[in-house]
């Protein structure tokens, strides 16, 4: 998730790391007994790469330990946390092979952190957020006989270490269904005479300014717009990935402004407790929330981590190479939607989603179909995407052909960052 989290990051990274060719990503694809302080727990029950793979490791002795910016406060790092969970149990890895660390920060604890974890015997280190990256790769340099993997980062495919890796999923298509539903919700109370055809106006709660939530934001409007043609988005940043104070007075914000219907990319309940005191539906992110939010929660999409976290511990055991960049999405499982909440879901909604679903992973439809959306009033047949991540983000590639940008081929993290028309921002401090 966390992308583009400060100016400085390839820049700090290139002072460890030798840069090299690009690979692309995958086109489908004691240590600890008991908990310890809420910084550091051990789990509860709940290849193709760069270079030449390790020696076989058989997996009673794989040590997996894993690094958290949150815990499961946060419904961020929760959906990683449950994921890892599920792996653990699903490979049969028993309480002393996982260890979590929660609530460690970007910054330099983090390679603490990971240093640690390489000490006490972990086989593999994983990380789940944006601004661990640098510290990753240093920790990457010093012990190359670990595996470093690491969550929606950039630098991987360029760093020219062999145990250290980005991952992601296009969790794109899983926002766009999520639009859809968001569209027929619109549609629904539009005929109900709630609003006109040209009051339908979504909000959406943001983090940051990067990339990953333009990505986000974007491909959840035109999944709206599909169905709902004349939608438009307002966009409210936060500043903080994690800060149900600003997300609650982001989302209020946004309705007071004539938003009827509200998604997210934040972290916290803030945003979805807004709208359920309001009556204004809410589409979630990493998981429903439904619990809190009967009333007004329709569907959440998330990345599923738990095929990544199976596929880089049996390359571990198999003696198998790790991508450098891997990305996958709706039939690998790494890409998932919600149960939806037929109390507040348009009739019917279930059905357009698979149908657009099939079409998804059939290729019939694209997400970024470069016809189905302008920028500045015109559409786009070309567009240099900044895909090798330097300290001054440099656009490097060209990303639209065949009549759509291709997001996450190039590498696995999100680089789609137009500002298209029909959605506004209402600040941009982030």
């Amino acid at each position: 998730m966390k992308l583009k989290k400060f100016l400085a990051l390839a820049l700090a990274v290139t002072t460890v790391l030798s840069m090299s060719v690009l690979t692309g990503c995958s086109s489908k694809k004691e240590e600890t007994s008991a908990k310890e302080t809420t910084a550091e727990t051990t789990a509860e029950t709940g290849a193709e790469g760069e270079e030449a793979a390790g020696a076989k490791v058989d997996m009673a002795d794989i040590k997996i330990g894993f690094i958290f910016l949150h815990d499961e406060n946060s419904t961020y790092d929760k959906n990683f946390i449950d994921a890892a969970n599920a792996a653990k149990e699903a490979l049969g890895l028993s309480d002393e092979q996982v260890i979590f660390k929660t609530n460690i920060p970007e910054s330099s604890e983090c390679y603490e952190a990971a240093a640690d974890l390489a000490d006490r015997g972990c086989n593999i280190v994983f990380a789940d957020s944006f601004g661990h990256e640098q510290y990753i790769a240093q920790a990457a340099a010093e012990f190359p006989e670990v595996q470093f993997c690491h969550a929606t980062g950039t630098t991987a495919h360029t760093a020219g270490l062999a145990n250290f890796h980005n991952a992601f999923a296009s969790i794109y298509e899983g926002r766009y269904l999520a639009g859809v539903a968001a569209g027929m919700k619109l549609n629904e109370m539009i005929a109900a005479g709630e609003f006109t055809e040209e009051e339908a106006k979504m909000g959406y709660v943001g983090a940051y300014t990067y990339a990953e939530v333009i990505s986000g934001y974007t491909s959840f409007y035109l999944g709206a717009k599909s169905v709902c043609p004349t939608v438009t988005m307002d966009v409210q940043f936060t500043g903080s990935w994690y800060d149900e104070t600003a997300e609650k007075e982001a989302a209020n914000t946004l309705i007071n402004g004539g938003c009827k219907l509200i998604s997210q990319h934040a972290d916290s309940m803030g945003a979805p407790t807004a709208c359920e005191t309001a009556g204004v539906p809410n589409v979630s992110y990493n998981g429903s929330t439904v619990a809190a939010c009967p009333n007004t929660f329709i569907i959440s999409s998330k990345v599923d981590w738990t095929p990544y976290f199976e596929y880089i511990v049996n390359c571990v055991a198999n003696g198998e190479a790790i991508d450098a960049d891997w990305c996958a999405g709706f039939e690998e499982g790494s890409v998932a939607l919600s149960e939806i909440n037929e109390a507040a879901a348009a009739e019917g909604t279930a059905e357009a989603i698979e149908e657009v679903k099939a079409k998804l992973i059939s290729g019939e439809v694209h997400v970024f179909d470069t016809t189905t959306f302008t920028v500045d009033g015109k559409n786009l047949d070309s567009y240099m995407a900044d895909v090798d991540t330097d300290a001054d983000y440099t656009p490097d590639t060209e990303v639209i052909s065949d009549g759509y940008f291709h997001e996450s081929e190039m590498r696995s993290a999100p680089y789609f960052d137009l500002r298209i028309d029909g959605i506004t921002t209402l600040n941009e401090m982030f």
